[in-house]
């Protein structure tokens, strides 16, 4: 083999180098991290290649059924700590339909049902035939309180019944489930440590109420029995409502644009979500 010296290694290498920049040359730039706008006055790139829109990180797509965690406060927006809410009640996919059913069902279930109309045997008045059968050139008649004369019955009129129907234990349940995920995908699920209250005087409900941005409705659930305190505090606030974890429903949740659960509250319905069906 030739020998071939350290001059003739250096203009092989140069020469390498030459023809990688000619033909490649993005091969010579090194990689930059830096974010190239616009308004950026250095850069490799022209500004008419830039693009003028600005970039907007994708949020979490909701209904992945992913365990979340939120963080719990109190009346006075304190830190006090985190939670994870679980993905199988907190993170379902939406479905109207269900919700729909749901709705149908709870408003059903809840009609009082007491119209009633008097039939021919409980309307008052005489029994008597008016006038006889053939003669007097009227038309036959056996009583006057049919429902063609005035003060007389109701035919096929409504009676006292009960307008619930049967909605199988696990559409309800979904339907509680997609909810509270609509909720929290609309970043108005607030976790809260306690609903304690100073007093029962109105104010300081509404001034807690106040300090939320963007509260129209407020639904309060806490995990056992209400506080006295916050009952009496509330009563008088038609955009306040409390609830126990065992009465949070689906029409409830709706009708508040905003829903605050306390740390118990969570659990519990998280312990009734996760329960067997018994059939």
């Amino acid at each position: 083999m030739p020998h071939v010296s350290s001059c003739d290694e250096e203009l092989c290498h140069d020469f390498v180098i030459l023809m990688i920049q000619v033909q490649l040359p993005f091969l010579t730039r090194s990689i930059s991290t830096t974010v190239l706008t616009p308004q950026t006055s250095e850069g490799d790139i022209p500004r008419e290649f830039l693009t003028q829109k600005e970039v907007v990180t994708p949020e979490r797509t909701p209904g992945l059924y992913e365990d979340l965690v939120a963080r719990v406060t109190n009346f006075h927006n304190e830190d006090m700590g985190l939670m994870v809410l679980a993905g199988d009640v907190f993170d379902v996919p939406i479905r109207k339909d269900i919700v729909h059913r749901v709705v149908r069902w709870q408003l059903a279930k809840r009609q009082q049902g007491t119209h009633s109309t008097k039939t021919l045997s409980e309307v008052s008045g005489t029994g008597k035939k008016p006038w006889p059968q053939k003669g007097s050139g009227r038309a036959r008649h056996g009583t006057l309180r049919g429902p063609q004369f005035r003060h007389g019955a109701t035919m096929h009129g409504p009676k006292p019944r009960s307008h619930a129907f049967k909605l199988q234990k696990k559409v309800r349940r979904l339907g509680l489930k997609i909810a509270l995920s609509a909720r929290v995908a609309e970043g108005k699920l607030l976790v809260f440590e306690d609903l304690e209250v100073p007093s029962h005087k109105t104010k300081n409900v509404v001034s807690y109420v106040s300090q939320m941005e963007g509260v129209k409705k407020l639904l309060l659930v806490d995990g056992g029995h209400i506080n006295e305190k916050l009952k009496l505090a509330t009563q008088n606030l038609h955009y306040v409502n409390v609830l126990p974890s065992i009465g949070l429903n689906v029409y409830s949740i709706l009708q508040h644009d905003t829903l605050v659960m306390t740390r118990d509250a969570v659990n519990r319905i998280i312990e009734r979500m996760h329960t067997p069906i018994n059939r």
